[in-house]
């Protein structure tokens, strides 16, 4: 069993949530999660909270943006009919832009 941790309120967490994705989900939720910079279990929790989830530029961020635009690039390689895109590669995109324009408004 882990060590328990203590939350920003110094709150104990020690209980387990857990559910089931299907394989797409999970990529998309790992696509989050890598583009926001943050830990799995924060992400998760900040937007079931319905918390604005901020993202800060660091070299992990900008490697995950530049891993997720080479998908997504090699993605719209493969397509040829602009009726094959699907809803997780305009996912893909939309995360990328806002977490983009999130680091652009920082500057």
């Amino acid at each position: 069993m882990s060590a328990k941790n203590l939350d920003r309120k110094g709150r104990w967490r020690n209980k387990v949530v857990a559910f089931r994705v299907s394989p797409e989900e999970d990529e998309q939720i790992e696509a989050a999660v890598r583009l926001s910079g943050l830990t799995k279990q924060d992400y998760i929790i900040r937007r079931l909270q319905e918390q604005e989830v901020v993202v800060v530029g660091n070299p992990r961020v900008y490697k995950a943006l530049k891993n997720e635009l080479a998908r997504v690039l090699e993605e719209l390689q493969r397509i040829n009919d602009s009726n094959e895109v699907n809803t997780d590669l305009l996912n893909t995109i939309e995360l990328i832009t806002w977490t983009m324009q999130g680091m652009k408004d920082e500057e």
